[in-house]
């Protein structure tokens, strides 16, 4: 019996979790991880109490037709990766992993090379979070260090996207 490996376990549980996505876009699901333990989970959607893109059957973004990776404030939703670090204390996230996987909408494939925006790299920074593991396809991911974000300082360069 074949047993799947412990990145891509906590993997399929972060494509789990992006089940419960409400955008319109791209469906993202996100676990932080320490010590072998989940310590919370986060997908993409409206604020609490908001409506959802999918309830309003509309992309505020899309209709304007904004690239991936711009112009964040006039999306309506949180982040996977900041929704989980919401969900989670800063004891608990210093040093952990963040797991993430994201689906396009349009045909469900997974996206790859994906990195978050500028402003969740801030708070995985600030959350102390040690790497990400970026789910690829089925079985294949990156790692990518946080430290990468703290030397390349993509805003004092004005690089815009993902």
């Amino acid at each position: 019996m074949n047993r799947v490996d412990k990145i891509n376990y906590y993997l399929d549980i972060a494509e789990v979790a992006l089940e419960r996505s409400t955008c319109l876009r791209k469906k993202w699901g996100a676990i932080i991880v320490k010590n072998d333990e989940i310590i919370a989970t986060g997908y993409n959607g409206a604020p609490r109490g908001r409506k959802n893109c999918i309830d309003l059957n509309y992309c505020k973004r899309e209709n304007m037709h904004i690239p991936r990776g711009e112009r964040y404030e006039m999306c309506r939703s949180v982040h996977a990766e900041a929704n989980a670090i919401i969900s989670a204390q800063r004891k608990d996230t210093i040093g952990s992993t963040l797991y993430m996987v994201g689906i396009e909408v349009s045909d469900g494939s997974y996206v790859t090379s994906a990195r978050p925006c500028a402003m969740c790299k801030r708070m995985i920074i600030n959350a102390g979070i040690k790497s990400i593991v970026v789910r690829n396809t089925k079985t294949e991911y990156e790692i990518i260090d946080v430290e990468e974000f703290i030397l390349n300082d993509e805003s004092l360069e004005e690089v815009m996207g993902y």
